[in-house]
């Protein structure tokens, strides 16, 4: 490596990632650095090609770099991202997915389906490779919100083929069964169910996989927790103080079940059911606040037609919240795989 170029990998060394709180050099984000004509390009590969600091690095790099660095009299970065690899899901199962993250709540009708759909859609649109497993495997809403209400998954060499919609590759109940017969099972069909949609199915290669979990504290979330290694879990609540005692619930169960807690989602909020209520849970229980999405009606006509509001009402308040909601989780995500399964990203993973 020249003199020069060494010289800016120190300078660069001095930026510090806001949530690792580790530089970015040690970190090995910095990539492909070359030095010409007074311009220093790289790449930096962050952990989620969703995430909300861009802005923040290039400004950091340019005011470690310009000025301080004789020779060097502009940037061009580049951007790659790697999410990294709970090492626990390669450990345990073979399924080609590098995060898997519930959705859940503590009782029902708060939008915990509304907010895993447009979470994953989300996700997609900010550049991840993403699936949505409906685990409410009783009473089965993704089809209809993601416009897969007739679908039918193919069976190829014994695997089920996920249906893909928006980007996002999905997988639920309401694909094998009518929609006026309902579905009866006892709590091993749950568990059986849930694991056959993890290891049954043919998924590609994925950075994120969204459960929607059924509301409650029941056999779902405990199934999944107790067979796979999650990432963590959003809790999605309503503002008033009825919906955040639920809440407060299932972030107990997490709690119990040592599956971390990435933060708490105030959906619906607004004049009607009021604000404040899941911001304030998550300040009580040391949890992060993910974001509020307001209540709207483009965001329920969006369920009803499975068109979800980040991709046909992104302009909109409550598709903008729904972008920087998916943006917050894969950065919690990020830092509390490598936290809590001793992943040290991006200069480790192939």
């Amino acid at each position: 490596m020249s003199e020069l170029k060494e010289r800016v990998m120190q300078a660069l060394s001095t930026v510090i990632e806001p949530e690792l709180h580790r530089d970015i050099v040690s970190l090995n984000m910095v990539r492909d650095l070359e030095v010409s004509d007074g311009v220093a390009r790289f790449t930096i590969v962050l952990t989620t090609p969703a995430c909300p600091l861009k802005d923040v690095f290039i400004k950091r790099c340019n005011e470690a770099v310009l000025g301080k660095v004789e020779g060097i009299e502009r940037l061009d970065i580049r951007w790659d991202a790697q999410v990294p690899t709970d090492r626990r899901i390669q450990g345990m199962m073979n399924v080609p997915m590098r995060s898997i993250i519930a959705v859940a709540s503590g009782k029902g009708g708060v939008g915990k389906s509304t907010v895993a759909t447009n979470l994953a859609v989300a996700l997609v649109e900010e550049g991840a490779k993403v699936g949505l497993i409906d685990a409410d495997i009783l009473n089965p809403n993704i089809p209809q919100m993601m416009g897969l209400g007739s679908g039918r998954p193919k069976v190829i060499n014994n695997k089920m083929q996920p249906i893909e919609a928006y980007g996002v590759k999905v997988m639920s109940t309401g694909f094998l069964t009518e929609p006026d017969k309902p579905m009866i099972m006892r709590g091993p069909m749950l568990h059986s169910a849930i694991r056959q949609f993890f290891v049954d199915v043919q998924w590609d290669k994925l950075d994120y996989m969204i459960v929607d979990l059924p509301p409650g504290t029941g056999d779902a979330p405990l199934s999944l927790a107790q067979s796979f290694p999650l990432a963590g879990a959003v809790v999605v609540t309503q503002p008033q103080s009825v919906a955040v005692a639920d809440a407060l619930r299932a972030v107990a169960m997490f709690d119990q079940l040592n599956v971390p807690v990435l933060g708490i989602v105030e959906n619906m909020t607004g004049e009607f059911f009021g604000s404040g209520g899941g911001e304030k849970l998550a300040q009580e229980r040391g949890l992060t606040f993910l974001g509020r999405v307001p209540m709207a009606a483009t965001v329920r006509e969006g369920g009803d037609y499975g068109r979800p509001v980040v991709v046909h009402g992104r302009d909109t308040a409550a598709g903008e919240a729904f972008v920087q909601l998916a943006r917050a989780v894969a950065a919690r995500a990020s830092v509390v795989m490598m936290q809590t399964a001793n992943v040290i990203p991006i200069n480790i993973i192939g």
